[in-house]
């Protein structure tokens, strides 16, 4: 199977899953219907469901056999956090961008208010399904919610976010970037390979090789997003091209030139691999999507 194909069969895989807990949530009353449908907008208009590939990817390589039903209500949590995650990036207050995946961002769509309030309750809505999904025992539902609690908050994701609007017109070290990078970028990709050990009930040594692959990998995700908003064009990307740059952000290509950081995102791509190495041919599904993750055009 191809990366594109897997990628595939994941996206249906999510889809679906994301259309049973938006349609578990509390929509009947007529004043929750504009709400419900920015929150429906925001996660289902397309994307790339890397970070729930990544999770059933994950499953595969420990236990050899396709992720198994319940890692479904997981990465449509994982999905609902990083929509939540781009309608708060594309605010006023943060990056004040008009399109997201080619369609107009949701503050755009609707208004800011309701921007807002769909990215707060697809956030609570991810940690709803998690605590509610009867194919979860009880205990690992307690870890997936600490995993995702943590890669998605001052620890991680939104932590990254912080340091990202202090850095504007800033000129950081490479060592400052990275750190930036991996919290911003790179802890919601750690956090959905560890979802998926936690739910493969991984050894030591599994978990251990996973995580070194999806610290590598999340960053050269960033790396490589970083040379498309240079090389890419907003058609292709679906978001206005150089917006980086117009916005003063530093970036691996600004700090370190455009093909060194492709080298860089290479040398990540090989330590990644090479972290799978003790895994053998179940994580090849995750191999594919390293390669995918620094090659692909958007």
């Amino acid at each position: 199977m191809t990366a594109a194909a897997y990628l595939d069969a994941c996206q249906r895989r999510v889809n679906a899953a994301m259309l049973d807990i938006l349609g578990a949530a509390p929509s009947h009353s007529p004043a929750l219907e504009r709400l419900h449908e920015a929150m429906r907008y925001s996660v289902l208009q397309g994307g790339k469901r890397t970070r729930p590939a990544l999770l059933y990817a994950s499953i595969e390589a420990c236990t050899g056999t396709p992720a198994p039903a319940c890692a479904d209500t997981a990465a449509a949590a994982m999905e609902c956090i990083h929509a939540y995650s781009l309608v708060h990036d594309d605010l006023p207050a943060m990056d004040n961008d008009d399109l997201r995946r080619g369609q107009p961002t949701c503050h755009r769509a609707f208004d800011e208010a309701t921007a807002i309030l769909a990215g707060d309750a697809l956030q609570t809505l991810a940690f709803d399904a998690l605590a509610h999904d009867p194919g979860i025992s009880d205990a690992l539902k307690i870890r997936l919610i600490q995993l995702l609690a943590r890669g998605s908050g001052l620890a991680g994701m939104c932590g990254g976010q912080a340091i990202d609007l202090q850095m504007v017109s800033q000129s950081p070290d490479q060592a400052t970037l990275e750190q930036m990078h991996r919290l911003k970028t790179g802890a919601l990709i750690e956090t959905a390979v560890l979802m998926g050990a936690a739910l493969a009930s991984a050894s030591t040594a599994q978990t251990d090789a996973l995580s070194r692959f999806a610290r590598a990998i999340g960053l050269a995700f960033q790396v490589h997003d970083d040379i498309l908003d240079v090389t890419a064009d907003t058609a292709t990307l679906g978001k206005p091209q150089g917006s980086d740059q117009a916005r003063n952000k530093p970036t691996f290509p600004a700090l370190l030139g455009l093909e060194a950081a492709r080298e860089y995102a290479r040398a990540l791509e090989q330590d990644a691999l090479s972290a799978l190495a003790p895994l053998g041919t179940p994580a090849e599904p995750l191999r594919m999507l390293a390669s995918w993750i620094i090659h692909r055009s958007h």
